[in-house]
């Protein structure tokens, strides 16, 4: 009991440190006019310690729902609540924060001519390596089209191919469908000569031993 005691103290604890610790940050974010570089750290930061404090929640949400108390539960929305308040002043302070700096660079770069000329010249070449680049995109997309077309016209070379080999195969199949035909016929002709065969032999001997009775009767009759 002790045990569960202190892993809820802990939580709370946990809870309630990172959530001021956020708090902090988003005062420090909102008063910030550095770099935008040194701005994304403090925003690495903030994200961290609102993962830690998301983290908290989860384990306490956990904790209420092995142990089944309702009081924690509500403890947790509660949390959960202030979590996504904290998330939206996170949020609205980098947007302002940015916004500023952004605002305090271009009224430094206005108002300095040598920082504007460095800028117009950096946007020249900007827009010259930007062209350069289209260039390249432009020829890889032709190197592209050239090579589907190429693809295009192997494919119905192929194509044709198999309807060719496909045109053979028909009509090798229809030649084994005639052969097949012609030898079923065979065989039911030579089941039909066997029979007949088979026919005939009865009947030699049927013959065959009508003539011995008859010649026995005649020896019979004239000896006796």
């Amino acid at each position: 009991m002790e045990k569960d005691e202190c892993t809820l103290l802990s939580l709370r604890q946990g809870i309630t440190d990172n959530n001021l610790h956020v708090k902090a940050i988003i005062q420090d974010i909102i008063g910030f006019r550095g770099s935008l570089s040194d701005l994304e750290n403090l925003n690495e930061a903030g994200r961290a310690k609102l993962s830690a404090l998301r983290k908290y929640i989860s384990q306490l949400d956990n904790w209420a729902s092995d142990e089944g108390d309702p009081n924690i539960t509500k403890e947790v929305e509660l949390h959960r609540e202030q979590l996504s308040r904290t998330l939206q002043a996170f949020r609205k302070a980098n947007i302002s924060t940015r916004l500023e700096i952004e605002k305090i660079d271009k009224e430094e770069l206005l108002s300095n001519p040598q920082t504007e000329l460095r800028y117009r010249n950096s946007s020249k070449h900007s827009r010259s390596s930007l062209v350069s680049q289209q260039d390249s995109v432009t020829e890889k997309m032709l190197a592209i089209s050239r090579h589907l077309s190429e693809t295009t016209q192997k494919s119905a070379v192929t194509l044709e191919t198999l309807v060719a080999s496909s045109a053979n195969v028909e009509g090798t199949r229809d030649e084994l469908q005639t052969t097949a035909g012609t030898i079923s016929q065979s065989g039911k002709l030579l089941q039909k000569y066997g029979r007949r065969e088979c026919t005939d032999k009865i009947l030699l001997f049927f013959a065959f031993a009508f003539f011995i009775a008859c010649v026995l009767y005649i020896v019979q009759r004239r000896l006796f």
